[in-house]
């Protein structure tokens, strides 16, 4: 498992790359649930001394006031043999053997971000050191706490810098390394403050005590180093740093370790204690327990990396495919959108999803009832069918039969056919372009571009538009066609006898009695009757020809032909996506690559425990 630090290294200089470090964010960040250290400490706590010392380099800018204004991720590569050098993930092309200009790079790179207003920022500053004399280990070096603001800093900061420092140690993954110097009482550490807060029974807490050497004369640090005066889970860990002349003499690191190591090898109070002090050691036993914290992990970690792929695909395919860039790929990304709103709407109309059966109901309830509602019995009343018969005589009365009278009387019933015949067109033309309403918002795609979903909605209305007017001429006709020739063998069948009129020699005045209208009318009757049985078949014939076969054959032919003629311009307005929604995607993309990775990565490192 000795790539287990390594791994954690690589992910997270990749979260950081991406933005993913712990911000806030609509999904947990990867960044988050990755075990790091996280060293804390007050101003003038040795803090910056105790990273040095670790990595046995002077690196860290120093200073008065706040020197750390972002956070520092310090991660630390043990290489074979070669020389020291290190690399900010801002500059990936580029090593660092001066560390002089690492210090220079890490205080120029915290006022491009923060300006030199002396504000903070919780964007982390990423540097890697690869040397033969550090361990693997991954630190986060934290702005040190402080009481008051400085000249030309917000009086803010003194909270900012807590809430930033917080928001890193409160997450249960998080080891925080608290720096207290031995040469202040440790009820009034800053770090041993938001630890206990953050961490009350000290499980996840690493004391480290400095400046041991500089307490007054006849005190010793022995109970807080044995856990008595402030009880941890972890050994306390002390620590002797360069002094002030040390750095300004530049005191080599490594004499200075070496000195670390003789006095407390030296000094009667701490020699029983010397093999777990000193900086070396601090390195050795966190490198230790992070790679022991990342091993518990893993299992948490494979659990949160495939739940949020989930997550990351799930939202990617809400948000459509990008927008093609060259005008073919535009014209091609429109017309398949289109496409597949237009399968979506034969599937409502197949009955592959619901809608279509509404059409069925017109022609089963809604129009047979319209053609009851005519009442044609009124329409042949007495002394209607007496008016007609008598005006299609005009001045000389029938002989034998009012020929001209019934096909008046039939034509003035048939004519009112029209209306439910209209009726029925206009209900399914209402269905029809329901069902577009409906078929574009279960088009996801459409939802990407709104123009496009406009533009796309008004041509599919407007043809409905068209196949309802030529679905209108169509059935009228067929009503018209009734009216223009009658069936003669319906009237041939009608007995001619003298009670139903078919007898010549019966006085004319005798013809046109009520009981002779009323014979005349219930022939009528029947004969509409025969009509509109025919009619209830032919017209939603018609209906479904002229417009629910049309609609499913060349609902858009005319969008399709008029998108064809479209330049790129056109078609980058057509597919007009909003930026923050492309912006969003590419992010979701980019994180998403990041987790896959991650979790191959993961797996490859599990499977070879």
């Amino acid at each position: 498992m000795e790539n287990l630090i390594q791994l954690v290294n690589k992910i997270q200089r990749a979260c950081t790359a991406l933005g993913d470090h712990g911000e806030e964010s609509a999904m947990p960040t990867l960044w988050d649930a990755l075990p790091s250290i996280a060293v804390v400490g007050g101003q003038s706590s040795g803090k910056s001394s105790v990273l040095e010392s670790i990595v046995g380099k002077d690196f860290l800018p120093r200073g008065s006031g706040i020197v750390t204004r972002r956070p520092l991720v310090l991660q630390l590569h043990k290489i074979d043999e070669g020389r020291e050098y290190a690399e900010f993930m801002h500059l990936p092309r580029k090593k660092f053997t001066d560390f002089a200009a690492v210090r220079q790079e890490i205080s120029d790179e915290t006022d491009r971000e923060t300006g030199r207003s002396k504000s903070i920022s919780s964007v982390p500053i990423h540097l890697s050191i690869y040397s033969p004399h550090v361990v693997n280990l991954t630190l986060v070096d934290l702005p040190g706490l402080t009481k008051v603001a400085i000249d030309g800093q917000p009086e803010s900061i003194v909270q900012d810098i807590e809430n930033m420092v917080r928001s890193f140690i409160e997450k249960p993954n998080c080891i925080i390394l608290a720096i207290s110097p031995a040469n202040q009482d440790l009820a009034t550490s800053d770090a041993i403050k938001i630890s206990r807060e953050v961490d009350p029974k000290g499980e996840r807490t690493f004391g480290v005590l400095t400046k041991i050497d500089l307490m007054d004369k006849g005190t010793d640090a022995v109970d807080i180093l044995e856990g008595r005066a402030y009880k941890l889970n972890f050994p306390w860990i002390g620590v002797v740093n360069r002094s002030q002349a040390d750095i300004n003499k530049n005191v080599d690191m490594i004499a200075a370790r070496r000195r670390e190591n003789e006095y407390f090898a030296n000094t009667p109070e701490y020699r029983h204690l010397a093999s777990r002090m000193g900086s070396v050691h601090l390195g050795k036993v966190l490198s230790k327990h992070l790679e022991t914290v990342i091993k518990s992990r893993i299992p948490g970690l494979q659990s949160l990396i495939s739940k949020t792929i989930c997550d990351l695909e799930a939202e990617l395919s809400r948000l459509g495919r990008p927008m093609a860039t060259d005008t073919g790929g535009k014209l091609y990304m429109a017309m398949e959108i289109c496409r597949n709103f237009d399968q979506i709407y034969k599937d409502h109309l197949d009955g592959v999803k619901p809608g279509g059966e509404k059409i069925y109901q017109v022609f089963d309830s809604q129009f047979p009832a319209a053609m009851k509602r005519l009442q044609f019995d009124k329409h042949l009343s007495t002394d209607n069918v007496r008016k007609l018969i008598t005006e299609a005589d005009g001045y000389q009365p029938h002989l034998i039969a009012p020929e001209q009278g019934y096909r008046r009387l039939i034509e003035s019933c048939i004519v009112a056919i029209r209306g439910p015949a209209e009726a029925a067109v206009d209900a399914v033309h209402a269905i029809l372009k329901d069902l577009i309403h409906k078929s574009i918002s279960e088009t996801v795609e459409l939802k990407q571009y709104p123009t496009l979903r406009t533009e796309l909605g008004s041509a599919a209305v407007e043809s409905l538009e068209r196949m309802r007017e030529e679905s209108k001429k169509a059935t009228l006709l067929l009503v018209d066609m009734e009216c223009g020739y009658l069936t003669v063998d319906f009237f041939r069948k009608l007995p001619q006898d003298a009670e139903k009129g078919g007898n010549p020699t019966v006085s004319l005045f005798d013809r046109y009695n009520d009981n002779y209208l009323r014979r005349i009318a219930t022939t009528v009757l029947s004969y509409v009757n025969m009509v509109c049985a025919t009619l209830r078949n032919t017209i939603p014939k018609s209906v479904v020809y002229c417009q629910v076969r049309e609609a499913k054959r060349s609902l858009l032919d005319h969008f399709f032909t008029e998108l064809g003629k479209r330049e790129g311009k056109q078609l980058g307005k057509l597919l007009d996506e909003d930026p923050a929604v492309m912006q969003r995607r590419m992010s979701l993309a980019k994180r998403l690559e990041l987790y896959r990775s991650a979790q191959s990565e993961i797996e490859a490192v599990a499977w070879a425990k």
